[in-house]
């Protein structure tokens, strides 16, 4: 293999390099610290401070020892930094993110200084790589051009393989420490094209690494299963009383609760069976957006035995775990779609009495499911007299994110509500025929006896949105992700703590 050949070849490895790390790192990351924009924010921003240090480092160094041995050791060493990174990456994480737990505001510093500290370093190495291989490759000033062109060409081309393969087929195929271990070596094979073939020796003991199993990422007592798939971290656990809980990446949130004896959780999904009464007629058909393990879906068989439920979950795993774990498998009319919410509504020709928006992972709303075009195609697939349900995250004193969904929504409904059901979860209704106070009270007295609380606490709680927003979000611009950020730190600055509620039904 000529010179020119091996530095090629090692610009493309440390550009793969460089990439399959920064997709593996948000994965390791998002079990503590979530996959908000914040975090994505300080894992980008980090990795192109330490790609633009790199470079910077590796001009001065070729120019000082423009030596490819020297090039080879740089990615070696980026190498074995990466394999180390998934075994000194956890307990590090544990310790970081021990009072975490109850507070999500920790993900701002947190995931700065994981990512600073775990990183950081493996990039400024893989930056160095490029300009280095630059200069030795250069043999005259009339092609220096052309040189740089063909090997930033090569480093993106790389890129982009280290961006996708992890993304669809590594991590979700053998888990987020064997591609971090497959990635180390390619950096090491890499290297050897500089160093000999010596250096494979080192490529092939990273590459027995792989057969280290991963273990627990996050154990807790009674873990039952975790897993890393296409989109999230997911995590089930058994409680000492039977209860089952669904947790998906940071774990702040609950998304599914199962019990084997019933199906009352005393959370948020309770709330969701006190509203069919309202439409005034038996319930036909529902849309959950945001099925996960089926906890509403599973209640509304129980309770509203004649109603059809189409689950809309957007990560297949979830739906798996629901089969498996939380009984999912046994609700005799769900049918289950595993796609994205709001691509269902648009694809869907099926009209609805209720429908219920929980697919937010709290406490973040997907901006394209908070604006009015969402509402307005959310209002098209209801039946005459249907209703729009949504789960909205709030802190106690700041209002700012229910305020900003329901001005939105009352551009597209003639009435909105909102039931302070739990004090982080509001409810909104968005009703598609309006109701009178009376017709509604009236309408709360009917329904299963055993949900007679629930209702009772529905009515004297819900309150009439009357304030319309005069710039309604929309797909352009909703500040989603911005208002929750500096609600969440505002709150946790002031001392709050994120602890369980529980309404009536509690069992």
């Amino acid at each position: 293999m000529t010179r020119q050949t091996g530095l090629a070849a090692l610009v493309f490895g440390a550009g793969t390099g460089s990439l399959a790390t920064e997709i593996a790192a948000s994965r390791l990351l998002a079990p503590y610290f979530g996959s908000s924009t914040i975090v994505w924010a300080n894992l980008i921003g980090i990795v192109l401070a330490g790609l633009a240090l790199g470079y910077w480092l590796g001009g001065r160094l070729a120019d000082r020892r423009p030596e490819p041995r020297l090039l080879g050791w740089i990615v070696l060493a980026a190498a074995l930094w990466v394999a180390m990174t998934p075994f000194v990456a956890r307990p590090l994480l544990d310790a970081t993110v021990s009072s975490l737990d109850e507070a999500s505001a920790g993900a701002v510093i947190g995931s700065f200084f994981a990512v600073l500290l775990i990183f950081a370093p493996a990039i400024v190495l893989l930056g160095m790589v490029s300009p280095f291989a630059i200069r030795l490759a250069i043999s005259s000033v009339e092609t220096a051009g052309a040189v740089a062109g063909r090997f930033y060409a090569l480093s993106t081309a790389g890129s982009l393989v280290g961006a996708f393969l992890p993304a669809l087929v590594v991590i979700p195929l053998v888990g987020t420490q064997r591609t971090l271990l497959v990635t180390a070596v390619v950096l090491a094979l890499s290297a050897s094209l500089l160093l000999g073939r010596r250096v494979t020796v080192v490529a092939a003991a990273l590459a027995a690494l792989v057969a280290v199993p991963p273990g627990a990422v996050k154990a807790e007592p009674g873990l039952l299963h975790e897993q890393e798939s296409r989109y999230q971290f997911i995590q089930v656990v058994e409680r000492d009383d039977g209860r089952r809980l669904l947790s998906l990446n940071e774990g702040v949130a609950v998304h599914s609760v199962w019990r084997e004896d019933i199906v009352l959780t005393g959370g948020v999904w309770d709330a969701f069976l006190a509203l069919p009464p309202l439409l005034g007629r038996p319930l036909e058909s529902v849309a959950i957006l945001g099925n996960a393990a089926g906890t509403t879906a599973r209640a509304l068989g129980e309770f509203y035995p004649d109603a059809v439920v189409d689950g809309v979950e957007l990560d297949p795993a979830v739906s798996s775990v629901g089969r498996r774990f939380f009984g999912m498998g046994d609700i005799p009319r769900l049918t289950v779609h595993d796609m994205d919410a709001r691509p269902f509504l648009r694809r869907t020709d099926e009209r609805y009495d209720l429908i219920v928006a929980d697919a937010y992972h709290q406490p973040y709303v997907p901006f394209y499911l908070a604006t009015r075009e969402f509402f307005r195609l959310a209002a098209d697939r209801l039946e005459l007299g249907g209703i729009l349900a949504l789960n909205v995250a709030s802190v106690p004193g700041d209002t700012s994110l229910l305020d900003g969904i329901t001005g939105t929504l009352t551009h597209e409904f003639d009435q909105v509500a909102v039931w302070p059901a739990l004090r982080f979860n509001k409810i909104v209704l968005a009703f598609d025929e309006p109701l009178a106070p009376d017709e509604l009270a009236a309408r709360l007295e009917d329904g299963p006896p055993r949900l007679e609380s629930l209702r009772a606490l529905l009515a004297r709680q819900l309150v009439p949105v009357t304030e319309r927003a005069e710039r309604p979000w929309t797909d352009d611009r909703a500040p989603v992700e911005w208002v929750t950020d500096r609600m969440i730190v505002e709150y946790a600055a002031s001392g709050g703590e994120l602890d369980e509620d529980f309404l009536p039904t509690r069992p």
